[in-house]
């Protein structure tokens, strides 16, 4: 009687913990599917400057450029870049910036930090993965707009200061102002 108890035990968790992956998968896809939707929601109601624009079909990710330097400087993995950005939510919302001027004026100012451009290596895993699609892809002097759905930008758990939920699409607008290469693969 305790064998049969315990076998038909193992066999519910069993069944419990497969389809709680099953379910899992199911459910990024829908969030991924529903942040795709909100972001061509965005972009069909939004006018947006488009001089510009690169599609990432696998990872659902938009860029549109409102400005093209035409300067030929390119990124490549390993270089260092600087980048102005504004971060925001779908509804316009910013939720952090670079830039201390814009801070102050969307309410997100922090008297205790610095506010300058962003530097970053490319390619190490740095920032969300939106972010660096984005820039990797933009010539310095160049000016886009990023849109990023969840999974590539702060994923089911959002932020920890709860700026942005989770599984929210998001964007950046960014300014790429300098690339210092770095090492050659």
């Amino acid at each position: 009687m305790k064998i049969r108890i315990f076998a038909i035990l193992s066999l519910i968790a069993a069944t419990l913990a497969f389809s709680s992956c099953i379910d899992d998968e199911a459910t990024e896809e829908v969030v991924f599917n529903e942040d795709l939707a909100e972001i061509q929601a965005y972009l069909d109601t939004t006018s947006i400057v488009n001089v510009k624009e690169y599609y990432d079909e696998g990872r659902g990710i938009t860029v549109i450029w409102q400005e093209l330097s035409a300067s030929n400087d390119t990124v490549a993995l390993g270089d260092t870049l600087k980048v102005n950005y504004i971060g925001r939510l779908l509804s316009g919302k910013a939720f952090d910036t670079s830039l201390e001027d814009v801070a102050k004026a969307e309410g997100v100012y922090n008297s205790q930090r610095k506010y300058m451009p962003l530097v970053f290596r490319i390619g190490i895993g740095q920032l969300v993965t939106g972010f660096e699609v984005a820039t990797s892809v933009m010539e310095v002097g160049d000016k886009a707009t990023v849109f990023i759905p969840s999974f590539y930008a702060y994923g089911r758990q959002g932020t920890s200061d709860g700026r942005i939920p989770g599984n929210t699409p998001i964007m950046f607008e960014l300014e790429l102002l300098e690339v210092t290469p770095g090492p050659q693969q």
